[in-house]
């Protein structure tokens, strides 16, 4: 399968895969908030979005993610990225991580949207039997976010990676399984329709 060709879209949202001509787009939407001074983050600086965006691409070519810019719909305007990383189909598992969005769509619905995307392609179409986020163990507002999802927290790696600036950083991990997808994805569309959304 190509990955480098697959786009998600619901109602709100479109999961483009990620391109140079999304940077300028995705700086400006980085800057809506300073998102890239939370330390616990790794949202890159304006001055790193090259370096990201060569990451990425490096992992894609890697068969190790795919990368997506994440346009909001109703305003046509580029509004984050998130990807599927550490791949291991054969396996049938996957991460969904290195998401992001600009801070005025917080509390908007679009975290909702994506992650219903994401995890349905994930556990419907590449047949995934664990899809597994990770985040920060000092990223308090994360790991509410993904326990909202449904996800349950499998532990926390300890000293698990150092940071850019010296800091080591433990990891909290959560999963959502293969049995346990119908009952989130029944709660993740009940959450829709509680705010008069859908997918």
């Amino acid at each position: 399968m190509n990955q480098a060709d697959l786009t998600l879209e619901s109602s709100l949202v479109k999961l483009e895969p990620l391109d140079a001509s999304h940077l300028p787009a995705l700086s400006a939407a980085a800057t809506d908030g300073r998102l890239w001074e939370l330390f616990f983050t790794s949202i890159p600086s304006p001055e790193r979005f090259k370096a990201w965006f060569e990451s990425a691409m490096e992992m894609r070519q890697q068969g190790r993610a795919v990368t997506f810019a994440i346009r909001h719909l109703p305003s046509g305007t580029i509004i984050g990225s998130t990807r599927f990383c550490n791949m291991d189909l054969a396996n049938k598992r996957v991460e969904i991580g290195y998401t992001w969005y600009a801070e005025s769509m917080h509390r908007t619905g679009v975290n909702t949207h994506c992650k219903l995307l994401l995890l349905q392609h994930a556990f419907e179409v590449w047949g995934c039997n664990v899809v597994e986020f990770r985040t920060d163990w000092l990223n308090h507002r994360s790991q509410a976010a993904i326990e909202r999802l449904g996800a349950k927290r499998d532990g926390v790696l300890r000293r698990h990676m150092i940071m850019p600036d010296g800091r080591v950083r433990d990891i909290a991990v959560y999963s959502i399984l293969l049995d346990e997808w119908p009952g989130v994805k029944q709660h993740l569309h009940f959450r829709l329709h509680r705010n008069g959304d859908s997918l």
